[in-house]
């Protein structure tokens, strides 16, 4: 990487015009070209500034100063009644879809919405976000999202041999939590279309997690004694459809809703 000083640059490059002044169209079509792009990074990064700056003022004028009993509140403690596992993916926010206000949820997002069997050795952030909101906050319910157009289901449907070689850092491990569903799939929806296929693991994704999350044991306990719900969902942003089933130790039929 060259260490030249901006003055320096700019008096070599007098020097160049003044003994080259053929090449002064030549100079000044690059010289704009490379104005116009400093001048698009530093809007980008003003505009991405602005944003979170207009952001926080918007919340804070339209609902902060405007719900201080609920603030002042949860500036004393938390009770949500749910405990959420959703994508990551940025056209699937729990709050909006479900209109969750502020304390009602905990809400955990990771790609493909997964949850990974108990193992203390591996995975422990998802164990600390499920054992805290159990233990600790006592939430009632767990609810597991899907969603349509996943991009972690359809890496994970693409992956044709299990055992080879990751081609990513994270994402191929991380998504073969739910081979399983995968698996499934590809036998018993094996003459369907590839994106019928990811439509359908998506919501077996969800099924293989819903089971993952009884191997807990602080989960197991309490939804033997009934004390918290396990519930799965498939939320479908181009359908504007939301289906909703629960896990009982048996098959539930999923209603929609629409």
């Amino acid at each position: 990487m060259s260490t030249e000083s901006y003055e320096d640059a700019i008096k070599r490059l007098g020097e160049l015009l003044s003994k080259k002044s053929d090449l002064g169209n030549v100079a000044a079509a690059k010289i704009k070209k490379l104005t116009d792009e400093l001048e698009e990074l530093d809007s980008n990064k003003l505009d991405a500034v602005e944003r979170i700056k207009s952001g926080f003022l918007h919340f804070k004028t339209n609902n902060y100063e405007k719900n201080p009993t609920l603030y002042n509140s949860l500036a004393k403690s938390q009770s949500p009644k749910f405990l959420v596992f959703a994508c990551a993916d940025s056209r699937v926010s729990p709050s909006h879809i479900l209109n969750f206000q502020l304390g009602e949820a905990f809400i955990v997002r990771n790609i493909a919405n997964m949850v990974p069997p108990y193992d203390k050795t591996k995975h422990s952030n998802v164990g600390a976000a499920l054992e805290y909101p159990i233990t600790v906050l006592n939430v009632e319910n767990i609810l597991v999202i899907g969603h349509s157009c996943c991009g972690g289901i359809k890496g994970l449907m693409a992956i044709e041999d299990n055992t080879a070689p990751t081609k990513t850092e994270f994402i191929e491990n991380w998504i073969q939590i739910c081979a399983p569903a995968k698996n499934r799939i590809k036998q018993d929806c094996k003459d369907l279309s590839f994106e019928d296929q990811c439509t359908n693991c998506e919501k077996e994704a969800v099924n293989v997690s819903l089971g993952n999350l009884l191997s807990y044991p602080f989960v197991r306990e309490r939804v033997v004694k009934n004390k918290l719900a396990i519930r799965g969902a498939h939320y479908d942003f181009v359908k504007g459809t939301f289906d909703l089933w629960e896990l009982d130790f048996k098959t539930t039929p999923a209603f929609a809703l629409s």
